[in-house]
């Protein structure tokens, strides 16, 4: 199964239409590089914000409240691309009006065979808890698609160890993480988060990020990092755990997962971690004590 990350450049459509050209503009592209899935970023949807106008895009709040008006369209197109393209898509995230106000960072995952599949965000940033009207997930998904389990963890959910793990007890072996980062150090925290999370768990974790200059927009001004595709640091693997990464403004890095092979070279793995979980978790390791001196 191949799949395509997206290092996304943050433009400033004028229309709906332009926002859902470019769309099939970029995921065509990865298409025909033979992808069967294709990953967007975080805040894809703020793009849509740029359509209505300065007093809008420059106002976050006024921008989460004024683009649900393209909810369904945002559905319909991303729906519309994964079945003509016969391609998984997962469309970045949305940030969906959940009532009174309220809005929930939600990453759509669309299938060729027209199937609807969510994630919320459930670890908020400090960015998102200071607008006073984002409010975290309250499920953990894990989904199945071609006959692989996969799952979502968006941006900084990715540096969590806990909820990723019990996807992986749920049987995923492909994590997403479609991420916006707009320091270095942002981008490095997402990227050791899913280093992190491919070592200690012996899966696939593909990252696609924002990038970029957007002053015009209060959330996406600026954007940094490599869209990378990772796997743990072992046997048949790169030492760096790095499969393939966008370089030099490319658009999409790819990488081949056989996950079949991949659960195969288990048994001659180097190290152990996602086996060797069980034990940190032994009573005695509860607690730390301070220990004198001899």
């Amino acid at each position: 199964m191949k799949i395509a990350v997206a290092r996304y450049p943050v433009g400033s459509p004028a229309r709906f239409e332009d926002f859902a050209a470019r769309q099939a503009e970029v995921l065509g592209q990865a298409a025909a590089a033979g992808a069967r899935i294709a990953v967007l970023p975080e805040y894809l949807s703020l793009e849509l914000a740029a359509t209505l106008g300065q007093p809008i895009f420059s106002d976050l709040q006024a921008s989460l409240a004024a683009i649900q008006q393209y909810r369904q369209r945002w559905l319909s197109l991303f729906g519309g691309l994964a079945a003509e393209l016969d391609m998984h898509v997962v469309a970045g995230s949305f940030l969906l009006d959940t009532g009174n106000a309220r809005f929930r960072n939600r990453c759509d995952w669309l299938t060729p065979q027209g199937q609807h599949l969510w994630q919320d965000k459930l670890q908020l940033t400090g960015f998102e808890k200071a607008t006073g009207v984002i409010d975290p997930g309250d499920a953990l998904k894990v989904f199945e698609v071609d006959g692989v389990r996969v799952a979502v963890a968006i941006c900084y959910d990715s540096e969590f160890p806990l909820p990723v793990r019990r996807q992986y007890e749920a049987g995923a072996r492909l994590l997403v993480v479609p991420s916006c980062t707009d320091t270095a150090a942002g981008a490095t925290r997402v990227r050791i988060g899913c280093l992190a999370r491919a070592l200690e768990n012996r899966m696939f974790v593909a990252q696609a990020v924002t990038a970029g200059l957007a002053e015009w927009s209060p959330a996406l001004d600026v954007n940094t990092g490599e869209a990378a595709i990772y796997a743990p640091m072992d046997v048949g693997f790169p030492a760096d755990g790095v499969m393939a990464q966008t370089i030099e403004g490319q658009l999409w890095a790819y990488a081949d997962l056989d996950f079949a092979a991949f659960e195969a070279s288990r048994r001659r793995a180097q190290v152990a971690n996602d086996r060797d979980w069980a034990g940190q978790l032994q009573p005695a390791l509860a607690h730390a004590v301070l220990s004198p001196a001899d």
